[in-house]
């Protein structure tokens, strides 16, 4: 399969990647960030990997990721909505500018990229849109609320095409992204990050520990299986029980 992830230089989108292209599939990483995307190139060789760089908030370069993809690969099988990013601020004192950009960042942004790739996909009859979002981040709740209902359309839709679309709704993961946030709180709370981790953060996941970003990849790599075709429309959330309190 042909595999496209945005977001994919860092954190889950990368491990998403990685799983896909050691299972043998083709993938694309895309990022906006060309640094960060340049080093997983370098440390990524791979005839099956392609690196194109997009940013998922312009309409011109989500439809130049598609394009890229299809001319490079001859189709675009499953498309992984990863990008995005964290403003963690109070209603009242959340910028108005911010949440447009997260907005268009997350909602419009795979809304654009999946317009774009539905019409290969029904042509191929063949097709996997796999969304990701936060189980409960109220930030970006507006965004993530707008993604689900969005999945649920792409399901409706494309149905009779053999194409799935479900969304991923992980909790906290270990990524670079949540160390770095754990060792600011810590900072804050004069305490280190270990502590920081056992007294804040894991009294609100029951299971106690983070999710590896292993678990979130064989997720994604179910969902983008044959095994997977009967789920659709469907919002999964994997994160230690954290939202089922």
């Amino acid at each position: 399969m042909v595999v496209l992830i945005t977001g994919s230089a860092s954190g889950i989108g990368l491990g998403i990647a990685q799983a896909f292209l050691q299972e043998g599939h083709k993938v694309v990483f895309s990022d906006l960030n060309q640094e960060a995307l340049n080093q997983v190139a370098t440390s990524t060789p791979s005839k099956n990997a392609i690196f194109i760089p997009c940013d998922v908030a312009q309409e011109d370069s989500c439809q130049n990721l598609i394009m890229q993809t299809q001319k490079t690969f001859g189709s675009v099988d499953v498309l992984i909505n990863n990008a995005g990013f964290q403003h963690i601020a109070l209603l009242e004192d959340f910028p108005t500018a911010v949440f447009n950009k997260m907005l268009q960042v997350e909602l419009v942004g795979p809304f654009m990229l999946t317009k774009c790739a539905f019409p290969l996909m029904k042509a191929q009859k063949f097709g996997r849109i796999l969304n990701m979002g936060f189980a409960g981040k109220a930030a970006y709740n507006s965004a993530k609320h707008g993604l689900i209902g969005l999945t649920k359309v792409c399901a409706l839709e494309g149905a009779l095409f053999n194409i799935t679309a479900n969304a991923i709704c992980p909790g906290y993961v270990d990524t670079p992204l949540v160390r770095n946030q754990l060792a600011d709180l810590a900072k804050t709370r004069q305490m280190s990050a270990q502590e920081a981790l056992e007294k804040i953060l894991y009294p609100l996941i029951p299971q106690k520990r983070l999710i590896p970003i292993a678990d979130i990849a064989k997720l994604a790599l179910f969902l983008a299986s044959d095994a997977a075709k009967s789920i659709t429309g469907q919002s999964l959330v994997i994160d230690g029980g954290y939202t089922a309190q």
